[in-house]
């Protein structure tokens, strides 16, 4: 398996009203340096309705402003329809909503 099917693979775990960091997902797909490299492979997702890349957020709970399908409304839209709830400041309170 290589990177990115890892990181697919931790991805799809995160269930639905859930999230994790880009560093989570780095962690958990085996090398905590990858955190970069989770933003590549979710930016080129090849099965975006089966890999829930919507479900990955910054460290600090925030959505990523080039969401590659639809930007950053569309991430929070997405994760609003799974009952996340944003802070006022547009934040995830990620010790409520992460894995």
């Amino acid at each position: 398996m290589n990177t990115f099917e890892k990181i697919y693979e931790v991805v799809k775990s995160i269930p639905k009203g859930k999230v994790a960091t880009y560093g989570q997902v780095a962690l958990l797909a085996g090398n905590p340096r990858w955190a970069r490299v989770v933003g590549y492979a979710l930016h080129v997702n090849p099965e975006p309705g089966a890999i829930p890349c919507h479900r990955v957020v910054n460290r600090e709970g925030r959505v990523a402003p080039g969401f590659a399908f639809g930007g950053e409304d569309v991430q929070r839209q997405l994760l609003e329809s799974e009952g996340v709830i944003f802070e006022a400041d547009g934040r995830i309170d990620l010790k409520k909503y992460c894995i």
